[in-house]
């Protein structure tokens, strides 16, 4: 087997390095913008609300913080797994497929860049 068959070329890496570093940017402005909205204060100007009512906007606010907590945190699991990808690309082994060994398809790349699995790997761990 030739080492084509085996990496992906420089110019095929700087292709997926371009579209991993438009989603890294993308889901950073996204965490941002979450941060952003967790630490605004309450100016909804409802201070002045029946208590019960307030009650119930507090526990929606906790509701929603904890949404958006989680939300946070799969986005920054997420720029991990990118920045990992672009390791990968750096050193050489992205596009292979840690289960097979083979090269992950390009149109698998495209859609889903950070991943390390091929489908056919994938659905494998599954069964």
């Amino acid at each position: 087997m030739s080492e084509e068959n085996l990496r992906y070329s420089r110019e095929e890496l700087a292709e997926f390095a371009e579209i991993i570093q438009e989603k890294l940017n993308a889901a950073r402005k996204e965490v941002a913008f979450i941060k952003e909205t967790l630490s605004r204060k309450n100016d909804s100007g409802t201070d002045n609300t029946a208590s019960s009512a307030k009650v119930l906007e507090d526990g929606a606010d906790t509701a929603e913080k904890e949404s958006m907590n989680q939300l946070a945190s799969r986005q920054m699991k997420f720029i991990q797994q990118l920045e990992n990808a672009l390791v990968r690309i750096k050193n050489g082994t992205y596009g292979v497929c840690i289960g097979t060994g083979k090269l992950i398809p390009k149109e698998r790349l495209r859609a889903v860049p950070h991943t390390q699995h091929s489908i056919e790997a994938k659905m494998a761990r599954r069964d």
